[in-house]
């Protein structure tokens, strides 16, 4: 990760009690601007920030894996979905599937993702920064402002629109 990529999550991590505020006025509020604004910071932090740059997603965290990414996962492998789960998975403490190491047993060389086409359904919506009703997901965004830079310059962003 370059020092720029570096210095964004430095910085969310030095806002973390200012972004945690943000977090409890926007749960409190539900701004009927929110998704407008988030979808519009979404779109300028990714012209700014390349994921292959990155990837400290796929090297840090896992994704719940749901029966159908499980389904889809193995018929790109040319594998059981069993022995998908034996290889690659595990449970967490909420019974999801997880992957069983981290990073991604599917991230190869420069970050590419050699399941890409065939990704769990998390990691496509990944950072969920352009998702509707970005309320729902406040508290996930806070937890990835740590991981996520682009989503650390969205907290930015939002903190100097929403005040």
């Amino acid at each position: 990760m370059n020092e720029n990529l570096k210095n964004k999550l430095a910085l969310a991590q030095q806002h973390q009690k200012e972004n945690k505020a943000l977090v409890k006025k926007l749960k409190r509020s539900k701004p009927k601007s929110l998704d407008v604004i988030v979808h519009g910071l979404h779109d300028e932090a990714f012209e700014k920030i390349d994921c292959l740059d990155c990837a400290n997603c796929c090297k840090t965290t896992s994704p719940a894996i749901y029966e159908r990414d499980i389904d889809r996962l193995a018929k790109h492998l040319k594998i059981k979905p069993s022995k998908l789960i034996e290889q690659y998975l595990e449970k967490d403490t909420d019974n999801d599937y997880v992957f069983r190491s981290a990073p991604c047993p599917f991230l190869v060389h420069e970050n590419y993702c050699m399941v890409y086409d065939s990704r769990p359904l998390a990691c496509r919506e990944y950072p969920h920064t352009n998702r509707k009703r970005f309320y729902q997901v406040l508290d996930l965004s806070l937890t990835n402002t740590s991981i996520c830079p682009a989503v650390a310059d969205v907290f930015e962003g939002l903190k100097e629109k929403m005040s």
